[in-house]
Parts: C-alpha cells; sequence; structure tokens
C-alpha cells in the first residue's frame, strides 16, 4: 500500500502564496509518483488536523515563521509524524539569519560583516558607511529587504511604516557586488551552481516568482575551481547548522577583485521554493532527477529525530 503524505502548505506568513504554489506543485506530483495524498491548508488547529489524518509522513512545503523555524517541526516531533527537510534546531538556525551567520564564521565559511540595530535607529540614519542591505533577521523570500547605495543620504523610510511586520530588530549588512550564485544540496551530495541574472535590483520577491523576473544559468559559467568551491561551501553551510534533506545556499560572488574574487556565503534555505520557477527542481533536473524522484526522494528520507 502506497504511503499516505499530508502535504503542509499555506500558513499565514507573508509567504503564504509561495508556500501553496510550491505544496500544490508537490502535491500532484507524488500524486504521479502513486503516493496517496491530502493537502493540508495549514491553520491554527494544525495539530487535531495532523492526529485525525494520521499521515505516514507530513511534507514539509511551508515557507517563512512557523514553517521554518523549528516549529511546525517541533509539532511534528510531539506527534511523531516523520516529516521532510531540516529539524527542529536546524531550522530554527537558518532561520536566523545572525545566528546563521555565527555559525558559518566558526566553520570557516566567508560571510558579510553586519550589525543588529533596532529599525528605528535603522531608519534615523545610516549605521554603516553605503552601499549595505538592510534585511529581517527572519524572514525570507526577500521580503523587507533593502539594498543602500554609496549615493544615497539617508536610509530607507520603509522600515518604519507602521505595517512593518518583519520584527523591530534589523540586519544591516555590508553590500558585495558582483553575482547571485545559488548552490542546493540533497542529502550529502552538491547539485549545480546557478547563477541567477535579473534586470531588477536585486534578486528579489518579483525576480524570485513572477514569470520572466529572473534567467537562473546552470551550470553558472565560472572558473572550475570556483565553481567547486560554491559547491563545497553549500555542503559545509548544511553541515555547520545539521541540516537534513534539501537546503539551498545563497552566495554574492565578486569576481572584480583579486585573483579569483571575493566569495560570501549569503544564507541558507532550508524550505527551498518548489514552485515552477523555483531553483531547486531545476538544479535536480541538471542532475538528472525529474521532479517527481526529487519529491519522492524527500519522502523515503523523512523522519523524525531528524
Amino acid at each position: 500500500m502506497s504511503k499516505h503524505v499530508a502535504v503542509l502548505m499555506g500558513g499565514w506568513s507573508n509567504e503564504r502564496p509561495v508556500s501553496l504554489s510550491s505544496g500544490t506543485g508537490c502535491a500532484a506530483a507524488l500524486r504521479r509518483a502513486g503516493y496517496r495524498v491530502t493537502e493540508v491548508d495549514v491553520g491554527r488547529d494544525i495539530a487535531n488536523v495532523l492526529s485525525e489524518l494520521k499521515p505516514d509522513v507530513a511534507f514539509n512545503a511551508l515557507h517563512g515563521p512557523f514553517g521554518e523555524s523549528g516549529m511546525i517541526q517541533g509539532l511534528l516531533e510531539l506527534l511523531q509524524i516523520p516529516y521532510t527537510h531540516s529539524g527542529v534546531l536546524a531550522s530554527a538556525l537558518a532561520m536566523d539569519k545572525h545566528q546563521s551567520k555565527i555559525m558559518f564564521r566558526a566553520a570557516g565559511i566567508p560571510v558579510t560583516d553586519h550589525v543588529i540595530v533596532g529599525r528605528a535607529e535603522a531608519g534615523k540614519a545610516h549605521v554603516m558607511p553605503p552601499p549595505y542591505v538592510i534585511k529581517p533577521i527572519a524572514d525570507g523570500s526577500s521580503f523587507g529587504v533593502f539594498i543602500v547605495k554609496g549615493e544615497t543620504s539617508h536610509p530607507p523610510q520603509e522600515i518604519l511604516r507602521e505595517d512593518w511586520n518583519s520584527g523591530e530588530q534589523v540586519m544591516v549588512e555590508r553590500y558585495i557586488p558582483g553575482r547571485e550564485l545559488t548552490c542546493a544540496v540533497m542529502g550529502d551530495v552538491a547539485l549545480g551552481v546557478t547563477e541567477i541574472v535579473t534586470e531588477l535590483t536585486f534578486y528579489n520577491y518579483e525576480a524570485k516568482y513572477a514569470k520572466g523576473g529572473s534567467v537562473h544559468v546552470i551550470p553558472a559559467e565560472l572558473k572550475p575551481k570556483i565553481y567547486d568551491k560554491v559547491q563545497k561551501m553549500a555542503l559545509a553551510a548544511h553541515a555547520a547548522l545539521g541540516c537534513r534533506g534539501v537546503t539551498r545556499t545563497d552566495f554574492r560572488y565578486n569576481d572584480a577583485v583579486g585573483e579569483d574574487g571575493e566569495l560570501v556565503c549569503l544564507e541558507i534555505n532550508t524550505q527551498p521554493g518548489m514552485t515552477p520557477t523555483s531553483l531547486v527542481p531545476e538544479q535536480a533536473a541538471h542532475a538528472g532527477h525529474s521532479y517527481e524522484e526529487l519529491v519522492s526522494w524527500m519522502v523515503e528520507d523523512a523522519s523524525c529525530n531528524r
């Protein structure tokens, strides 16, 4: 008898539309692969819903806080339902950009210099010389991210708006010019390296999810030793936080400095998007894994105590 998989999607974060798209795609692929699937739009009653469903596996297609921060993972541990992606601690560390940077630096992975300040302070005056980046400490899909260019006289006032919902503290980090690279890890294997090219300001929400918002170049056109270095750094970041399943690590690469340029790790995503424009399915396909094979691998890899 085929496994019963509950695909958890939706939720209440800023990334709800992305999660619904990821979850719908994964559910359809799992059905094509022969699994019995129930799609669950996650609400505050999720513990009761799962207790009644009693699935064999929970496929976590949630994005943003609760879905990626270790909360749903802890609930699934309590219910003893095997689940996909990373466990409680790795998810919590990866969601907190400050804490994950501490772990990366300790593992010898290069990261950008940054400070953590209140958003009121960050909006009042430059807290570091421009150019720099302001971003929420724990959010995804580039919500609330601003690039402050060198000629800007004052910080972006949007972070002072009353409807800001991405936390009272923000990360301000040195801006690295150059190229946007990303590399997924599947188990203990680094997949291909993708360069993300966009005509927008940076790889923001529109670039990520709007049709034509960005071009994904895979394999990225890099020197072989740089390509290899990105893959090794993605594996190191995955291991440094104790991640499981599939992750995707993002990098900035400034090839205009020195012989080999400056390569830094920005962050790791423990719940990479699985939408039609997402990077991980493309990288898996480049490695010879169909979409159905990718999601099936995730289900078979699921467990508790991750």
